[in-house]
């Protein structure tokens, strides 16, 4: 990188798929209210997608207003299911009904990124995944949770795909880094052809 590029995001994940790639980064994950901000859009009946790259946005921002000079990349990650979000379920029992709304029908995972420099957004994308669930066993499902409750509690739909999860699903469209919550293919062609990778 020929600029300082700043991860806006606490997740491990995201980190490493980067890393793995060979971007240097530095990580600072932002200080934001996402819930306020969720609830603020909801109410003016904002999409999913419009909320994901609001979000992103969001944390980009903070970071960027206080690293001038400074690429910063701000990420967030929603499921729309018939054009409504799905936040992180608070309980096992709210897991369970997310996954049995979920059940033997179609969604979507919306990930946004956002690059921010100086304060100001320079580039974004929303990756989709267009997911079918399969029509599980009451039995299975709760077996599932008893097995995978503890990994999957911050995790929007009750699944990982890189994990269990993936029994879940009888169909999957789209892109893996998407899955997991940064459009990297997209990321990295923008940094190649801005100059910031060589390549």
């Amino acid at each position: 990188m020929k600029k300082p590029l700043i991860l806006a995001s606490g997740s491990k994940i995201r980190a490493d798929l980067l890393r793995n790639a060979g971007v240097a980064i530095t990580v600072i994950p932002p200080r934001v209210d996402e819930d306020s901000v969720k609830a603020a859009l909801l109410a003016e009946a904002a999409p999913p997608r419009d909320i994901a790259d609001a979000l992103a946005a969001l944390k980009a921002r903070k970071i960027s207003d206080k690293h001038p000079g400074a690429l910063v990349l701000g990420c967030d990650q929603v499921l729309d299911h018939n054009g409504h979000m799905l936040s992180k379920p608070r309980t096992r029992d709210e897991a369970a009904d997310q996954l049995r709304a979920l059940r033997a029908g179609r969604h979507q995972l919306l990930s946004a990124a956002v690059i921010c420099e100086d304060g100001r957004p320079i580039w974004r994308h929303v990756g989709v995944v267009r997911l079918v669930m399969r029509d599980v066993t009451e039995a299975y499902l709760t077996e599932y949770l008893d097995r995978n409750w503890a990994d999957i509690a911050d995790s929007v739909g009750g699944y990982k795909l890189e994990a269990e999860g993936v029994r879940l699903f009888s169909r999957i469209e789209g892109d893996y880094f998407t899955v997991l919550g940064l459009p990297l293919l997209e990321l990295l062609a923008y940094l190649t052809l801005r100059g910031e990778l060589e390549g």
